[in-house]
C-alpha cells in the first residue's frame, strides 16, 4: 500500500505539472489572455509551489509524511474544481496559486517515501527514479486525454483530474505511512543552519536551474509549437507522447544505471544532454522531427529531479524532509523567475516564444557548471 500511495501521489503531481500548459491554449482563447498574462499565471503557480514545499518539510519532519500528503492532495482537489468555474485572469491566477501550494506539499511528501521502500537490486536513487516515472505517466496522460478524449475541453479535463486526486487523498488516508524519526526536533535555527550549508545550496541552485527548464517545456512548448503553425491537438500530442513519454522511459532506463554510476555523474551527463536537446528542439522542422527532439529532451531531463532529491536525502538524512523542502523551494523559485522572463520576452507575440525559450539551453549549461562545483 505504501508503494501504491507513493505512485498515486507522484502520478497526481505529474498531472498537475502538465495541467497549465495543457489548459492554457483553451483558457487563452476563452479569456483573451496574452503571453504576458500567461507568464503571470505560471508565476502564481510557482509562488504556491514555493509556499507548499518550504512549509510542509518541517511539518513532515515533526509529524510524519501522511500529514503533508493529505494537505497537498486536499488543496489540489479544491483548486482543480475551482479552476473549472474560473471567470477570468484574476480567478485563474488565484486558483493556480492554490494548486501550486498543494503541489509543493505533494512533491515533498511523496518524495519522503522512497527511502522507506526497498526494491531488490536498486539503490535508493534508483527507487526515487523508478517511482518518479509515474510523474512522467501523469504528465503524458494529461495532454493526451485533453486532446483525444475531451477535445481540448479544459472543464472536463479539470473534473477528471480532480476526481483522481480525490481518490488518491482517500487512499493515502487509509495507508499506514512512516512516522517521524524522533531524532530531530525542528527549530528555525536548524533551518538556518541548513540554509548555510554549501552542499545544500549547490543542490538547491541546481534544482533552481532545472525546474526553470522542465516547467518551461510543460508551460510553453505547446504554445510555441502552435505559433509555428501546428494544430493545437498535434502540439499537445507532441507534449505528451514526446516530452512526457521521454521523462517516463528515461526514469525506467536510468534506475539500474544508478547501481553502478554515482548520482552526481548521472546529473552532470543529464545537464550536458539537456543543453543540446533543448537548443535543437527550438530550431523548427517537421512535426516528426519536433517530436523526436522533444522526446530526447525528456530522456535527458528524466533523471534530474528524483536523482537530485535522492542526493539531498542521503546527505541530510536526519533532516531529510526539511532539506528536501529547501531544495525543492529553490526549484520553484526557478519557475517564478523563468516564466515572467519567457512571457516578457515574447510579449504579445507568440512567435517570439522561440527566442524566449533559448533560456532553457542557457540554464542547462549553468546546471553542468554547478554540478562540476558540487
Amino acid at each position: 500500500m505504501l508503494i501504491t500511495a507513493a505512485i498515486l501521489a507522484i502520478f497526481v503531481y505529474g498531472m498537475i505539472a502538465a495541467m497549465l500548459g495543457t489548459i492554457l491554449p483553451d483558457l487563452s482563447k476563452r479569456f483573451s489572455l496574452s503571453p504576458n498574462q500567461n507568464g503571470k499565471i505560471a508565476m502564481m503557480q510557482a509562488v504556491g509551489l514555493m509556499i507548499g514545499s518550504f512549509f510542509v518539510g518541517p511539518l513532515i519532519d515533526v509529524y510524519g509524511v501522511k500529514i503533508g500528503l493529505l494537505i497537498g492532495l486536499g488543496l489540489v482537489t479544491a483548486a482543480l474544481f475551482g479552476l473549472r468555474g474560473a471567470a477570468g485572469f484574476t480567478s485563474i491566477a488565484g486558483f493556480m496559486l492554490l494548486l501550486g501550494t498543494g503541489g509543493g506539499a505533494i512533491v515533498v511528501g511523496a518524495n519522503g517515501l522512497p527511502p522507506f521502500i526497498k526494491i531488490e537490486s536498486l539503490e535508493t536513487a534508483g527507487v526515487f527514479n523508478l517511482l518518479n516515472l509515474f510523474f512522467g505517466l501523469g504528465g503524458l496522460i494529461t495532454p493526451l486525454v485533453a486532446a483525444n478524449l475531451f477535445k481540448n475541453n479544459s472543464a472536463r479535463l479539470l473534473i477528471f483530474a480532480a476526481s483522481i486526486t480525490a481518490l488518491t487523498f482517500a487512499f493515502s488516508g487509509i495507508t499506514g505511512m512512516p512516522a517521524p524519526s524522533g531524532t530531530v526536533a525542528f527549530s528555525p535555527a536548524q533551518a538556518g543552519s541548513l540554509l548555510g550549508n554549501v552542499q545544500l545550496l549547490l543542490l538547491a541552485l541546481f534544482l533552481f536551474l532545472y525546474v526553470a527548464c522542465e516547467v518551461g517545456v510543460w508551460n510553453w512548448l505547446a504554445r510555441h509549437l502552435i505559433a509555428q503553425g501546428l494544430p493545437e491537438s498535434r502540439a499537445l500530442t507532441i507534449l505528451s507522447l514526446g516530452f512526457a513519454l521521454g521523462l517516463l522511459l528515461g526514469r525506467v532506463a536510468v534506475s539500474p544505471v544508478l547501481s553502478s554510476v554515482t548520482p552526481e555523474r548521472v546529473l552532470l551527463a543529464s545537464a550536458v544532454l539537456m543543453a543540446v536537446t533543448t537548443f535543437l528542439m527550438l530550431q523548427g522542422g517537421s512535426p516528426t522531427m519536433a517530436w523526436a527532439l522533444v522526446f530526447l529532451g525528456g530522456i535527458a531531463m528524466a533523471p534530474v529531479f528524483p536523482t537530485t532529491l535522492a542526493v539531498v536525502s542521503a546527505r541530510f538524512a536526519e533532516t531529510a524532509a526539511t532539506a528536501t523542502g529547501i531544495a525543492v523551494t529553490a526549484g520553484w523559485l526557478g519557475l517564478v523567475c523563468s516564466s515572467p522572463i519567457i512571457g516578457g520576452i515574447a510579449g504579445d507575440d507568440p512567435k517570439r516564444l522561440k527566442k524566449a525559450l533559448l533560456l532553457l539551453p542557457v540554464a542547462s549549461v549553468l546546471m553542468a557548471i554547478v554540478m562540476l562545483g558540487l
